[in-house]
């Protein structure tokens, strides 16, 4: 799964979509927890739309 609120490089993996979608969920939440406790503006969210014209 992508997380491209957060750059180009931000994916999760799984051996299965279930299982890539929880890794994404705990980096999410660690992102965010970060960038929180950094005091710095969370990333505004893409649609798929958003992120295919940007690339």
């Amino acid at each position: 799964m992508s997380l491209p609120e957060w750059g180009e490089f931000c994916h999760t993996h799984g051996d299965t979509y279930e299982e890539a979608f929880k890794n994404a969920q705990e980096v999410l939440e660690m992102l965010i927890e970060s960038s929180l406790a950094d005091a710095q503006p969370l990333p505004e969210p893409k649609t798929l739309e958003k992120s295919l014209k940007v690339a």
